[in-house]
């Protein structure tokens, strides 16, 4: 049988190693938060970009995919404000201009 110091030292540890799965938890999700100013730029020479036929000025590019008005800003995968950089899923980990355009563009629903 268990003495108490026992069963009080395995209340600490399971309290601890609780405390410390939702802090590990926490901490995982921030670096989705990062904000905007926090990314690197997206550079149009970057091999994802160059895929995916990346501008920062939407109006400058020849590509005739691209429907008049669209541009980052306004693409359901871009997640910044109307004007400056912002976050865009197609590309994890950097910052694009929100009147840029790729050819994965697809508008906001709603």
């Amino acid at each position: 049988m268990s003495n108490g110091k026992e069963i009080e030292s395995r209340r600490r540890f399971l309290k601890i190693a609780a405390g410390t799965t939702v802090a590990a938890a926490f901490a995982g999700g921030l670096p989705g938060l990062a904000r905007a100013a926090d990314l690197p730029p997206l550079s149009e020479s970057d091999p994802t970009a160059k895929a995916l036929g990346y501008v920062e000025n939407a109006g400058k590019t020849a590509n005739a995919a691209r429907k008049a008005g669209d541009d980052c800003s306004n693409c359901q995968f871009y997640s910044g404000g109307p004007t400056g950089r912002g976050p865009c899923k197609l590309f994890p980990g950097k910052s694009v201009n929100a009147k840029g355009w790729c050819i994965s563009h697809s508008p906001k629903k709603g």
